[in-house]
């Protein structure tokens, strides 16, 4: 009899005991959803600015020098930049016998990306559109980046909290170490999302495209035609005439060096047009024969 009663308070005692875990289990995660909620609502606004322009100028190269000087005074720093010649024609006109004159009508443009502070945007594009002769489009973007902020804060704690509790359980099992390297360095990635947004959210990026009207350039450079070197017209006329006389006298050498096949040659010719005559005789002698008998 006092065994089974003891065995009944055992086993109360256990449900209790996992009763009270459970409800501890509860309040916690009520405890948590209570804090996801408070800090969901002060979400700090992370509002990412974004603008570009586009607008024609007098001179690139000095434009670009006075960009450069207007990032640096208002802390900004130049994140690409670029300066491009495009070559609209190009003709080549006869100075003289060795040199031309190269016209060459081309069109330069810029390409400059900054990062600037983002409370001073405004005022920076108002200083670009002062130097332009006219701004052909400008456009400013807004990216509200306040809810992925939060979510990867929110995200980061509740990675910290998993980790803690996997260690504690969980003790020196190597799966278990290894979930817990993967949790943490998720938390890494949101802490590293985070920081980016920070920084894009002080620092906002302007990209600017500037050109200026066709230039004309000359540039004396060599000829490059070889006609124009030949000599003049009397000397190539008797420089031919030598030449002429000095391929006739080769010719006759040529000659001299086969006379023996020439002369076989035109004795063969002959022998062949003898045998021709002879055979056309007696053809017309056995032909007219033949008409005295009819």
């Amino acid at each position: 009899m006092k065994r089974n009663i003891i065995a009944i308070a055992i086993i109360l005692t256990i449900f209790g005991c996992n009763n009270a875990n459970k409800n501890d289990q509860n309040v916690e995660a009520k405890e948590s959803i209570m804090a996801v909620d408070s800090v969901a609502t002060v979400a700090e606004p992370k509002i990412i600015k974004t603008a570009d322009m586009r607008f024609r100028v007098k001179n690139v190269q000095n434009i670009k020098e006075q960009l450069s000087q207007t990032i640096k005074a208002q802390g900004g720093t130049v994140a690409e930049f670029s300066i491009e010649s495009i070559i609209q024609e190009t003709q080549k006109v006869k100075q003289s016998v060795d040199s031309l004159k190269e016209i060459t009508s081309y069109r330069t443009e810029g390409y400059l990306v900054a990062n600037v502070p983002a409370e001073k945007l405004d005022d920076f594009t108002n200083t670009v559109a002062k130097m332009a002769v006219f701004v052909d489009n400008q456009s400013l973007k807004l990216d509200d980046q306040s809810l992925a902020y939060l979510g990867n804060r929110m995200k980061a704690g509740n990675r910290i909290e998993a980790a803690n509790q996997m260690n504690k359980v969980a003790g020196r099992k190597s799966t278990s170490v290894e979930t817990s390297l993967n949790i943490k360095d998720d938390y890494v990635d949101k802490k590293l999302q985070n920081l980016s947004i920070d920084n894009r959210v002080k620092y906002s990026t302007i990209t600017l495209q500037f050109y200026q009207d066709n230039t004309i350039k000359t540039t004396v450079v060599a000829n490059d035609d070889i006609y124009d070197y030949k000599p003049a017209f009397g000397n190539r006329l008797w420089m031919g005439i030598i030449n002429g006389w000095t391929i006739f006298k080769e010719l006759i050498i040529g000659l001299a060096n086969i006379w023996a096949l020439i002369l076989t040659g035109v004795a063969i010719f002959f022998l062949i047009r003898y045998f021709i005559r002879k055979d056309k005789i007696k053809t017309q002698a056995s032909g007219s024969l033949t008409d005295n008998r009819i």
